[in-house]
């Protein structure tokens, strides 16, 4: 029962560590890597490293290709999933392209 209860405890822990979810994008800052979105009605900045990756749909996609399609996106229209460990992005995931 004891092992059980601490699985339990840290599987509830490792949620707070890392979130995932739909943001609406406001600008990106190439010069310090920060990208502003919206999550809800909060404003939020998160920093993009190298360790960031990205994927279009299932695709992976690579830095350099994702990072200026932010200048093309619509301020506080576009929409993507971002998951974010403290004030990092680990994961941005845009939709895929229709056919």
């Amino acid at each position: 029962m004891r092992k059980f209860a601490l699985a339990a405890f840290a599987l509830v822990c490792s949620f707070g560590l890392v979130i995932a979810g739909e943001v609406v994008f406001m600008k990106y800052d190439d010069a310090k890597k920060e990208l502003t979105v919206k999550d809800g009605d909060k404003e939020k900045t998160i920093k993009i490293t190298d360790k960031t990756t990205f994927k279009r749909g299932d695709k992976d996609v690579p830095a350099d290709k994702a990072i200026p399609s932010f200048s093309k996106m619509k301020e506080g229209k576009s929409k993507f999933e971002v998951t974010v460990d403290k004030d990092t992005a680990t994961e941005i995931k845009f939709a895929g392209k229709k056919k």
